[in-house]
């Protein structure tokens, strides 16, 4: 091996080394919801909006790089960085609605799991929300005591599987080529298609996602001078970022292009439990019980990072640990009650990802603000394009989300 090409291994290796904070993030975007929505839109459309889940994965690609780049740049998380902006009484209530949406987002995912258990194993959801829960707090537990990468790396693994299981399906009954290529041109087909869209688009950026992501990349790299080496590690983020969310985008796209190639017309896709019924029927119970496992993985996966992200939250803003564990036992709480006395599991997501879309905008804006000071940032602040992209995907998402709790609250959604 010459002289060079060691270098270039060498420079392989290393980049490899700081891969990880990014796929913990994109557990985030392969939830119990995205797998409801994506689903539905093939089953309904066709291939018709291949193109907004490309332009949904690009948001959120910007948005998760910015918050490593806080994360990386200031040495601090985003709810650190809002500590130091905010009055003490401001700093108590926006914990308050953090913890509101962080239970939102533990009960679509202990939901999924649960609906996953009872497809697999017939249990009542109570008894597979109980499992879920105690099963995050085992993963939970790896972080505690193994450190961070043992953490990410039994997140990507579960993310893995999840990709299999609900991609599988494609081998045997592959999506048409010249479908998906007249996808990515957008389109709608009546205000049915509008709302979906709004819906894939609106759900696409996660609050604990963005507060998780920008402490994981600094406990992980730690912060750098200005200089050689931030530059280096800010471009393997770029990278980081790139292929966990390219990961997330395909399992997302793959979802769409099940429901367009097995399960068009099938009016059980309005349901989780209805698409498990429709694949197994159409393909076998081999792909079924695929689809169910992947479910469930993605209910642990998803609910471990946001209990993670919510002792982030805790600590950043209020300087307060609460052991994971115990944070977990506490934000399973609400989930197990609504399983417990038999509420409707498709409201129940739909009001969890209402909840959900209100703690956006305080996780968004102050990300594109803080990123976009140069007494922050230095000389890393953002630049104009990405100020302007920044801009554009928070206007977008924020609006997105109002109409959508508007058209829920009307009976429209």
């Amino acid at each position: 091996m010459t002289a060079a090409v060691k270098v270039r291994v060498a420079r392989a290796r290393s980049g490899a080394l700081l891969l990880g904070p990014a796929l913990v993030a994109a557990a985030a975007y392969v939830d119990p919801g995205n797998v409801a929505t994506n689903t539905a839109a093939g089953a309904s459309y066709g291939y018709l909006l291949v193109w907004v889940v490309l332009v949904a994965n690009l948001m959120a690609g910007l948005v998760q790089y910015l918050s490593a780049k806080l994360g990386l740049v200031t040495g601090r998380s985003l709810p650190e960085s809002l500590r130091e902006h905010l009055p003490r009484g401001t700093r108590v209530a926006y914990w308050v609605q953090a913890e509101l949406v962080t239970m939102a987002t533990d009960l679509a995912e202990v939901l999924g799991g649960a609906i996953a258990l009872a497809l697999l194993f017939d249990l009542p959801l109570i008894w597979g929300g109980v499992i879920t829960s105690v099963v995050s707090m085992a993963i939970l537990k790896v972080a505690d005591r193994n450190g961070q990468k043992r953490f990410e790396r039994v997140v990507a693994t579960m993310l893995a599987v999840v990709g299999v299981g609900f991609v599988a399906s494609l081998f045997v009954a592959p999506p048409s080529a010249a479908g998906v290529v007249g996808g990515i041109v957008p389109g709608f087909a009546g205000t049915g298609s509008v709302l979906l869209a709004a819906g894939m688009l609106g759900a696409t950026v996660m609050p604990h996602a963005i507060y998780v992501h920008s402490s994981l990349s600094r406990d992980r790299h730690g912060s750098p001078a200005p200089g050689p080496a931030r530059r280096r590690l800010l471009s393997a983020t770029r990278a980081d970022v790139a292929v966990a969310l390219t990961v997330a985008g395909a399992v997302n796209l793959g979802l769409l292009l099940v429901g367009a190639a097995v399960l068009t017309g099938d009016q059980r896709t309005e349901t989780l439990e209805g698409v498990h019924a429709a694949i197994g029927d159409k393909l076998g119970p081999l792909f079924a019980i695929g689809f169910a496992v992947a479910l469930l993985f993605s209910g642990l996966a998803s609910t471990a990072v946001g209990c993670y992200s919510g002792s982030v939250v805790m600590s950043g803003l209020l300087k307060i640990r609460v052991p994971l564990v115990a944070r977990r036992i506490v934000t399973a709480i609400p989930a197990l009650i609504v399983l417990g006395i038999g509420i409707d599991p498709t409201w129940a997501l739909i009001v969890s990802q209402v909840v959900l879309s209100f703690g956006i905008p305080f996780a968004l804006i102050p990300l594109v603000v803080l990123t976009s000071r140069r007494s922050v940032m230095g000389e890393d602040v953002n630049r104009r394009g990405t100020v302007v992209a920044g801009i554009v995907v928070c206007t977008a998402i924020v609006a997105l989300n109002v109409v959508l709790i508007y058209l829920t609250a009307t009976g429209q959604g």
